[in-house]
């Protein structure tokens, strides 16, 4: 199949000094050894000891003892795959998805949904102490998905010739791989798109490692084709009730929306502000913005085209700082350090930080609360991808002096 080039693997979780390995690794790749899961790391693997050296497991939950090949070591952890399962947990399930082990789409498909957001809640909590410096009981329990399978509208789908069945695969990279498995249908997509993947199956493009993306366009809303958009319909409610809750319980008057994309945030509170002001670098996405503004009526903001940081501080001296609230909705990589600074200066009253990243987000938090000029007042993760080992967090940050 192609050219057999294995992935870079990825980095291990931050390791939580209880975790840390002292001692050297006595084996070698390809062993076999006996391991107790003891939890479940941020990104899925589960966490044991050989030894007293750290091998992280994917597709295990925590209290089972499994059977695990060495496939990597590094000086501080290894990697193992799962061989046989000696005891289970009873929270272990069977996966509905026949791919689920071998596509790279899924880490939790074997655990319980109420399973998945106990571990889902631990991360975010650890992380949140660790990372950010932030008191566990700040996160509350994640909000859950009323549709945990069929929910994704937009999937990325890849072409990849396959020299044994002399055909072209059509799918998604097989987990700890380059190559790409042959699917004919994903049970975390919406229905929708799993209809248009069996089309795209009966006549695949003909070109080797073509990516491309199925999606299902929002209603009553104008966006470019590859303009980003919250991935999962069905939460959105949710997320839009959280987070009004928590400008009610702040009583700002004023909305900055940065990295507003098309408009979703400051339009759906709109009518919750006296005014609003969306900001966002992408001339196409602000010009679609201000369409959705037309279309829906909201009439009392407007959408500027800029970058957040180079803007940020005339808005908030120009809503009243001590009446505003700003949105945060940074790409995963989290905000830039400049833009951190700015906002320390700008000092607005809260700060709404929704980010699908709980580590850059514990990162800048940290970072604006820094000598105690901002305060978390609630952290509340939902669960907008269900089976896989991401979550979104609503970050409630405050002025630590506004109250």
């Amino acid at each position: 199949m192609g050219k057999r080039r294995r992935r870079k693997p990825a980095p291990p979780p931050a390791l939580e000094p209880d975790v840390t390995s002292t001692d050297t690794f006595s084996g070698k790749v390809g062993d076999i050894v006996n391991l107790e899961i003891t939890d479940v790391a941020f990104g899925g693997e589960g966490v044991g000891r050989h030894e007293g050296f750290v091998v992280f497991v994917p597709f295990v939950l925590k209290g089972e003892t499994v059977e695990t090949r060495i496939t990597e070591i590094h000086k501080q952890y290894a990697r193992g795959a799962l061989v046989h399962l000696k005891t289970s947990s009873p929270e272990r399930i069977q996966p509905t998805c026949s791919h689920f082990g071998t596509c790279g789409g899924c880490q939790y498909q074997h655990a319980s949904y109420e399973e998945q957001l106990r571990i889902k809640h631990k991360q975010v909590r650890d992380l949140f102490e660790r990372i950010g410096g932030q008191a566990m009981d700040i996160v509350v329990h994640p909000i859950a998905c009323p549709q945990p399978y069929g929910y994704r509208n937009r999937i990325m789908v890849r072409t990849q010739y396959n020299r044994d069945t002399k055909a072209m695969n059509v799918g998604f990279l097989r987990h700890q791989s380059r190559l790409v498995v042959d699917i004919h249908d994903c049970s975390i997509a919406e229905p929708e798109l799993n209809k248009a993947l069996t089309k795209v199956r009966v006549d695949p493009p003909r070109k080797n490692g073509i990516k491309f993306n199925l999606r299902i366009f929002p209603e009553g809303w104008k966006l470019p084709p590859d303009s980003f958009f919250q991935v999962n319909f069905h939460q959105l409610p949710n997320m839009i009730h959280a987070v009004k809750e928590r400008l009610k319980d702040a009583g700002t008057r004023f909305l900055v929306d940065a990295y507003c994309g098309v408009g979703f945030f400051s339009l759906s509170l709109a009518d919750t502000m006296e005014t609003y002001a969306g900001v966002e670098v992408d001339r196409r996405a602000i010009e679609s913005a201000r369409i959705n503004a037309s279309s829906m009526h909201r009439t009392n903001g407007s959408f500027i085209e800029a970058t957040t940081e180079a803007v940020i501080q005339e808005l908030v001296d120009t809503f009243q700082a001590a009446a505003t609230t700003i949105i945060l909705d940074p790409p995963r990589k989290g905000c830039h350090a400049s833009i951190i600074e700015v906002l320390r200066k700008a000092k607005p009253k809260q700060i709404i930080y929704v980010s699908c990243h709980p580590a850059t987000l514990s990162r800048d938090v940290k970072l604006l609360c820094e000598g105690g000029l901002f305060k978390v007042e609630q952290v509340i993760p939902i669960d907008m991808f269900p089976q896989t080992q991401h979550i979104e967090c609503i970050c409630d940050i405050r002025l630590a002096h506004s109250r």
